[in-house]
């Protein structure tokens, strides 16, 4: 059974402190609203688009995408591939030039610009209960991750205090660290926090994905195992989409290019401040635009960093359960749980029994891929470096939903309706207090993330919702001058409606009506999860898209010269003639279109 040992502590030791250190550096930094919220427009665009990366990089990335790999295999690679890749060049050429050129200070504010102050409100409401609720998905992954490894224990029971309490004293102490640099530093010290944690997640992932393919037999090796225990098409990506029954995924082509391709991946990368925030932070519009492209290059070949573990994870022979109530500070791999597959275990209730969904077949808990992959291949030392990478990249994932969150409760949520007038030493005042109360939700919201076997398909489930009626609404704000506002609120709370009424009406195969849906009744029963959630983002999209041209038809649209810096027939493009053609936003787009179609040649 292996321990952490001292040295595996004193990484994480340093780490923390260095975190807080650069907020406590930052601190003297951050006079004006400006300097917490925007770091004064001063970031340098190398430093904005690892920030843009890393921002993302939080438990959906590495926790989620490793369970997502378990799950349903190398066909998780089109969050990558075609769910991130084409909308990051997107918001680069075509969508930054308005988001830097309005000097809108959030997306809330840029639809206040081009529609209305309603549109604007409803869109600043539904995104701060989406943030919230992406940070609570972090925390409950780390305390997930403290509590399978054990690394309270120690202390635990040193103070005579129940394993059981573990859980909770997880969730309080990473939102305190979190609290901690985001409250002293704003978003620069969450800039460079996140660039920090972009390079320590690749030293310590890099080597785990080696280890674990070596030990494996490499690639054929693992889709050898794979197809051994029936998990055929796991190493392709796009074989089968012809048919939902015959791909992991379990969606047809259509659903997955319209859903994932199309709404959920540009509804999140082009809409979503919480990426777009580190582009406006950039120093000059060439360095915005440029911000998301130079991010999509790593983007590209994290699938094999993340997913690759999850994989790797389910080829592995199956272990036997450890006693549940083995050693205080052990580490063992599936301890207390029952054999799943590979090292991918069964998930127990409270009560110490095997969870099973409505078809008695056991619930696995596909979020232990890459804690346990930790333990199996990691000796001390580098297990503290792995355990390190991890925690930093839930703090990236917190800080950056809470940066956000901050930021448009300020501007658009408090300063619009609450209390119009204030200094800006006040406004300064309420982002610190944002910053905590934010937090105090994000710990609630951690609860509710909990309910799910897998925090990727919860947070797909969340952006389609917000996101995906999101994106129409600015499609044909920023290229249809027709547009108008009562057309954007209007089509906005459709989608909305869609969504909900979508999920209350739908339930994946295997769950219980409730948070998953069909709380309304069950009128289709979806293959997983992941179905459920293209769809639902289909429906809203749709929805808010035919609802805003209709209700614009019939409304009066704002005069042209209004609309100026705000929709693309109306807006100068001017063209930075200075740059050497290598260095050109278009010409790096086009580098990264070309990659990323070879990589689906590849792995089809």
């Amino acid at each position: 059974m292996q321990s952490l040992a001292w040295i595996d502590y004193l990484i994480m030791v340093i780490y923390f402190a260095f975190v807080l250190g650069i907020g406590f550096a930052l601190k003297r930094y951050m006079k004006t609203s400006t300097d917490f919220f925007l770091s004064g427009r001063s970031i340098p665009a190398w430093v904005a688009g690892l920030a843009f990366i890393s921002a993302n990089l939080g438990a959906q990335e590495v926790i989620g995408m490793a369970a997502s790999g378990a799950k349903y295999g190398i066909a998780t690679a089109h969050f990558y591939w075609l769910g991130a890749i084409p909308a990051m060049v997107f918001v680069g050429l075509f969508m930054m030039p308005f988001y830097y050129g309005s000097r809108a200070r959030s997306v809330p504010e840029y639809l206040r610009l081009r529609f209305d102050e309603k549109t604007r409100g409803l869109n600043a409401i539904t995104f701060a209960a989406m943030t919230v609720m992406s940070s609570g998905a972090s925390m409950y992954a780390m305390a997930k991750l403290i509590e399978s490894l054990h690394i309270f224990d120690p202390v635990m029971q040193s103070l005579g205090l129940p394993r059981s309490w573990i859980f909770h004293l997880s969730i309080v102490v990473s939102a305190l660290i979190t609290l901690g640099y985001v409250y002293l530093g704003g978003l620069t010290s969450a800039i460079y926090n996140e660039v920090l944690q972009f390079f320590l997640i690749v030293a310590g992932f890099f080597p785990l994905v080696y280890l674990g393919l070596k030990n494996v037999g490499g690639w054929s090796g693992m889709i050898e195992s794979l197809e051994a225990k029936g998990l055929k098409g796991f190493g392709h990506a796009w074989q089968g989409m012809t048919n939902a029954e015959n791909n992991p995924l379990g969606v047809e082509w259509f659903a997955l290019a319209m859903g994932l391709g199309f709404v959920l991946s540009f509804g999140y990368w082009c809409t979503d401040f919480l990426v777009v925030q580190r582009a406006m932070a950039a120093d000059s519009m060439t360095s915005a635009r440029r911000t998301p492209l130079i991010a999509a290059l790593p983007k590209m070949v994290f699938p094999f960093l993340v997913i690759l573990p999850g994989l790797i994870a389910v080829s592995l022979p199956t272990p036997a359960a450890a006693p549940a109530n083995a050693e205080a500070g052990g580490l063992g791999a599936n301890e207390g749980h029952a054999p799943g597959i590979g090292i991918i275990p069964a998930k127990l209730t409270s009560s110490g029994e095997v969870e099973v969904d409505t078809n008695g077949k056991p619930v696995l808990d596909y979020d232990l891929a890459i804690p346990n992959m930790l333990l199996y291949y990691f000796p001390t030392g580098m297990l503290g470096l792995g355990l390190t990478a991890l925690l930093a990249s839930f703090m990236s994932g917190m800080a950056g939903n809470i940066t956000a969150f901050n930021t448009v409760w300020t501007f658009d949520i408090y300063q619009a309706y609450i209390k119009p007038q204030a200094s800006d030493k006040h406004y300064l005042w309420m982002g610190h207090f944002a910053t905590l109360f934010g937090t105090v939700i994000s710990i609630a919201a951690a609860y509710i993330a909990a309910q799910y076997n897998n925090i990727m398909e919860l947070l797909q489930l969340v952006f389609a919702f917000v996101n995906a009626p999101l994106l129409a609404t600015f499609l044909l704000g920023m290229f249809w001058k027709r547009a108008t506002a009562h057309g954007a609120f209007y089509g906005l709370l459709s989608g909305i409606v869609a969504a909900t009424i979508h999920h209350g009406l739908t339930l994946p195969a295997g769950a219980a009506s409730g948070v998953k849906g069909g709380w309304a009744f069950v009128a289709h029963t979806y293959r997983n999860e992941m179905a459920q959630n293209f769809w639902t983002a289909i429906w809203a999209w749709t929805v808010c898209f035919v609802v805003t041209i209709v209700v614009s038809m019939l409304t009066r649209p704002r005069p042209d010269d209004e609309l100026k810096g705000l929709v693309y027939s109306l807006t100068r493009h001017d063209v930075d003639r200075t740059l050497v053609w290598y260095k050109k936003p278009e010409f790096l787009g086009v580098v990264v279109v070309l990659l990323s179609v070879a990589l689906n040649l590849i792995f089809r």
